[in-house]
């Protein structure tokens, strides 16, 4: 498709010498839209292509969802079973692996910026001893399960040890296995781990920015690198948890998941289990919360979209889909601060206007 409006809009979001930005759309058949500038390293001039990785790091909480959700297709788990069953946690016993998913158990959220190690630290990294210390930092729910809506990375951790525990495999060989694998998705293209370092673009902040002002506060002062004209280096980093925000990959990887979850014939999910992840949930009264089982819920020019957005240390994305009028758009860029809501909003009606 060519829409010089879009182009024109994402021209207007990324100059050649500052960070980049990729966006793809799809629909269940091939790709519609596909866009990349900007730079993956301003230092040495390398230009953002299609085949950068970047951290995503929210947006892999639908990837932890899908997962889940072939454990309860293949009758490996009930969404009303409690966590407990699978998980220690010093929470409440009746915490359901539904409440976990749809943002429902009450469980604490404490701000994760410092939940991060650096990736040259990774091998010795061990993630059973830093969940332990999150757990035991933050032992208090802020609100009974399944009470209301509160957002919770500890919960989508949790959701990963239900998987290990089930599967038997690390909650990354399984998603590889059982998403990247099946999508003949490569390590070079989505991850858990940088890959090709020369196909990994660099994640920057602002130099002159409030929250460059605030990083002291913010995160490690060892995930800083070099300045590079007005942007500061971040270097790379993994979260603690890959199961709430760990993968690394591209717009257009990311892209090719949500082209077979709009496909009829999806080989990541059956019909019936697939439709958990747009049916809205609501609290323990009743009440519709804007969540399904891996989603976030929205609205844009009067169609239903439902999006998971990822922002950390040097990278910010969102990707959406919208499965009544068949089509997924991702939008992912280098840089700290962006405003993924907004931009994507606009490009998607740009594109929708065609």
């Amino acid at each position: 498709m060519k829409n010089s409006k879009v182009a024109h809009l994402l021209s207007e979001l990324s100059s050649t010498n500052e960070p980049g930005i990729q966006y793809v759309v799809v629909n269940s058949d091939s790709v519609v839209f596909e866009y990349s500038s900007g730079q993956a390293d301003i230092k040495n001039k390398v230009a953002l292509s299609f085949n950068h990785t970047m951290a995503a790091f929210s947006m892999t909480k639908t990837l932890t969802a899908i997962g889940v959700l072939q454990l309860l297709e293949r009758d490996k788990i009930k969404l009303e079973d409690n966590i407990s069953l699978y998980v220690e946690h010093p929470y409440s016993t009746e915490i359901t692996i539904r409440q976990l998913l749809s943002h429902t158990s009450g469980l604490p959220d404490p701000i994760p910026l410092k939940w991060v190690h650096l990736a040259k630290n990774h091998i010795t990294f061990n993630e059973k001893k830093a969940l332990e210390k999150v757990l035991l930092e933050n032992p208090k729910a802020s609100s009974l399960p399944g009470e209301k809506y509160e957002y919770s990375n500890i919960g989508y951790w949790l959701l990963g040890g239900v998987i290990e525990k089930v599967s038997g495999l690390s909650y990354s060989d399984y998603i590889r296995k059982n998403i990247f694998e099946p999508l003949h998705l490569s390590k070079s293209e989505i991850d858990f781990s940088v890959i090709q370092e020369d196909n990994h673009a660099k994640g920057y902040l602002k130099k002159y920015s409030f929250m460059n002002l605030l990083k002291s506060f913010l995160i490690e002062d060892t995930t800083w690198g070099e300045y590079e004209d007005n942007w500061l280096h971040i270097n790379n980093v993994y979260l603690n948890g890959p199961a709430f925000g760990g993968a690394i990959g591209s717009a257009s990887a990311f892209s090719r998941i949500l082209q077979s979850l709009l496909s009829d014939k999806s080989v990541l999910l059956g019909s019936n289990v697939k439709q958990h992840l747009y049916s809205q949930e609501k609290n323990n009264s009743g009440k519709k919360i804007d969540m399904t089982l891996g989603w976030h819920i929205g609205v844009l020019n009067g169609k239903k979209y439902y999006f998971k957005e990822g922002g950390g240390a040097g990278f910010h994305s969102e990707m959406r889909i919208y499965p009544d009028i068949n089509l997924a758009t991702v939008l992912m860029v280098n840089r700290t601060s962006f405003n993924t809501r907004k931009q994507l909003s606009n490009l998607d009606i740009a594109v929708m206007s065609k």
